[in-house]
């Protein structure tokens, strides 16, 4: 029997971005971010989601896109790392993909010390980046965020 992965597949301007199914707790429409003092750069803020506070990034920093405003059309990921639950500011989420696993390139096949991606899928249009939501804040950035999150 072939081992399958399922992702959910989202958008950041016409790029796509996945994490595994197993790493996502849900994807919400935009809800009001609160500005986070002294929070790392990446972080754009917080938000309130039935009484828990989670901190919500902006990975067009981390893969060099264009900023862009946040309109009422945006999406939030909420994920689990090993350490915390983070949201994930997304133009659109286009759904959960299942693929096989044998379908997956690791991210040391393509190039090693990748930082942040755990693998490619290749598609007929394109191809989808898969985040490792573990190593998405390094260790100075979670320092940073845990300390600005204590002092809120």
């Amino acid at each position: 029997m072939n081992a399958s992965i399922q992702l959910v597949v989202f958008t950041l301007d016409s790029q796509r971005f996945a994490l595994p199914l197993s790493a996502v707790e849900r994807a919400i429409r935009i809800i009001e971010i609160v500005p986070l003092p002294k929070a790392p750069d990446i972080v754009i803020g917080v938000i309130n989601l039935h009484g828990q506070i989670i901190p919500v990034v902006n990975i067009r920093k981390r893969f060099n896109l264009s900023e862009k405003e946040v309109n009422l059309n945006d999406h939030i990921v909420i994920s689990h790392s090993k350490k915390r639950l983070l949201g994930i500011l997304v133009d659109n989420v286009a759904g959960v993909l299942e693929f096989p696993e044998h379908k997956i390139i690791t991210a040391d096949k393509i190039i090693s010390g990748i930082e942040y991606v755990e693998g490619v899928v290749k598609l007929e249009d394109g191809i989808i980046l898969i985040h490792d939501i573990d190593k998405f804040l390094s260790l100075e950035e979670e320092k940073t965020l845990n300390d600005a999150m204590n002092k809120k």
